[in-house]
Parts: C-alpha cells; sequence; structure tokens
C-alpha cells in the first residue's frame, strides 16, 4: 500500500511534464491515489487597461486552460480522473501553495532534457519547490519511469539524511524489494595524500553510520546492503546507482549545510539534474 494518496503534477506542457504526468497516472493507477494538476501562468505585471483586449481574463488564462485540457485528455486516455488547478504567479509559491491546500503529499515533477552542465547547475522551479515544500517530491527525467523495485537511499547521517532512510525504508517493506544505502566519504589526491589518518576515520565513521542504518532497516524487515563511496558526493552518488543499477534514488531535502546549498548547486540539485533515474526528495518525516 502506498503513503502517497494525494498527488500533486506540475504541469507546462513540456515533453518532461507530459511523461511527469504519464509516469503519476501509471502510479495512480496502481495504488489508487488521487491526483490533481497544477498548472501556473505568470502574473500580468502592466495595466490592464491600456491592452485593449476585450476579455482580458480570458485572454489571459486561455493558455493555461489550454494545458490542463491537455492533461485531462492525457488522463482520460489512460482510463484515470484526474482534478485540476489553475494558478498565476510565481509558479513555485503556486505549487507549493496548492500542495499544502489540497493537502498532497507527493509532488512529481518533471525534469526538462538540458545538457548536463545547465542540468547540474539550474537554479530550477524545481530546485526551489524542494527547498520550501514540506511534502515528498519525486523529479523524473524526460524519459525516465517510476519503479521501486532497485531503490537506493543516500544519507550523510544528518536529520535530514535520517528522514530519507525512513522514507527508504517505508518504500522498501511496502513493496517487498531489497534497499541498498550509500555515504559518501568527500575526498581528492590532495587530501588522500595529505591526511590518511584522517580519512580513515571518516570512512570508520560512516561504515558505523551505515551499520545502525542497516539495523534500523532489518528491524523493519528490510535487508539493506551498506555502500560507503569515496570522492565527490554527487558523482559518487551517481555512480553508486550506475552500479546497482538503481531504479530510483532516495534523498534528504537538505544536506549537512541546509538550504543554502539547495538553491547554490547542492549536492542534492546535482544528483537531480544528473541521474538517469527519478529522484525522490524526502520531506515527510520532518
Amino acid at each position: 500500500m502506498s503513503r502517497y494518496r494525494k498527488i500533486l503534477v506540475a504541469y507546462d506542457g513540456s515533453e518532461s511534464a507530459r511523461n511527469a504526468l504519464e509516469q503519476a497516472i501509471r502510479l495512480a493507477d496502481e495504488d489508487k491515489s488521487w491526483i490533481k494538476v497544477v498548472a501556473v501562468l505568470p502574473s500580468y505585471q502592466g495595466e490592464l487597461e491600456l491592452v485593449g483586449v476585450a476579455n482580458i481574463k480570458e485572454a489571459m488564462e486561455g493558455p493555461g486552460r489550454k494545458l490542463l485540457a491537455e492533461a485531462k485528455t492525457i488522463a482520460t486516455a489512460k482510463g484515470v480522473h484526474i482534478l485540476t488547478n489553475l494558478e498565476q504567479g510565481e509558479p513555485y509559491e503556486r505549487i507549493v501553495h496548492v500542495a499544502d491546500d489540497e493537502n498532497c503529499d507527493l509532488i512529481i515533477m518533471g525534469r526538462k532534457g538540458l545538457n548536463r552542465l545547465e542540468r547540474a547547475l539550474m537554479g530550477s522551479v524545481t530546485a526551489r519547490v524542494i527547498g520550501t515544500t514540506s511534502k515528498d517530491v519525486l523529479v523524473v527525467p524526460a524519459h525516465g519511469a517510476i519503479a521501486w523495485d532497485r531503490p537506493l537511499v543516500a544519507t550523510d547521517g544528518s536529520k535530514y539524511g535520517n528522514m530519507a532512510v525512513d522514507d527508504a525504508c517505508r518504500i522498501a517493506q511496502a513493496r517487498g524489494v531489497p534497499l541498498t544505502a550509500v555515504s559518501v566519504v568527500y575526498t581528492n589526491d590532495e587530501f588522500s595524500a595529505l591526511a590518511p589518518r584522517i580519512l580513515d576515520d571518516l570512512i570508520n565513521q560512516s561504515r558505523e553510520m551505515l551499520e545502525g542504518v542497516r539495523q534500523r532497516a532489518e528491524e523493519q524487515g528490510v535487508k539493506l546492503t551498506p555502500v560507503v563511496m569515496e570522492g565527490e558526493p554527487h558523482e559518487a552518488i551517481l555512480a553508486a546507482a550506475a552500479k546497482l543499477p538503481a531504479t530510483l534514488i532516495i534523498m534528504g531535502s537538505h544536506g549537512k549545510k541546509g538550504l543554502t546549498r539547495l538553491l547554490m548547486g547542492s549536492v542534492t540539485e546535482r544528483v537531480i539534474g544528473l541521474s538517469t533515474c527519478p529522484v525522490l526528495i524526502s520531506h515527510l518525516s520532518s
């Protein structure tokens, strides 16, 4: 049984948003969840009386209503009923507001197919939603599919990492699948050469932390494989996911350095931008 009873999908008509909606429809059909689809129009900044359009409200809302009609057509073709909202304003603010107002417990968003550098450094709507919502956020690559059979959770031992572990264990238990947990010790060639003993201590600390995670998972009936990696955190997490290969990466919303890193090229944002599988950002345990 899924813990996501009501899903919010952000829809802008792009290829990635269409795939996110189709994946959400499939998930809702499997788990008997509700879907709310939101389209957000930018606020009009000019003087309305100077526009010279007889029905300014219709002219402004027309594109958004067209998007929602398109979303309903996609859902109807799949035999799933959806509810819709048309919002106006700052996209991330309206998405977060609707998720709160409608009591949704999962936000699904698409990830556009930009080049590798742009994806890794994007200051996107998605990043801002993740940074401000209290809901779980599932980010789906443009051609990615939601699957639960090989989940991988990344944790750094912070409270946000622990939330992700709790979420991952619940998912693995509900789906009857094994779980892999990865912890990354940041290092580079210079650090390894100058401070080998410190590096050894950090690796041992990560192993001890993951052993505690393994025991927690075992208490819930989940078989967990701990993995300690060294290197640049986002690269190591992606490498572990590729080796598995993971069908889902689960992470906390923030790392040990908090929200500012999320909005400035954090590990979380880089994993989201570069992953070939969906990434679930855990919030609900907070």
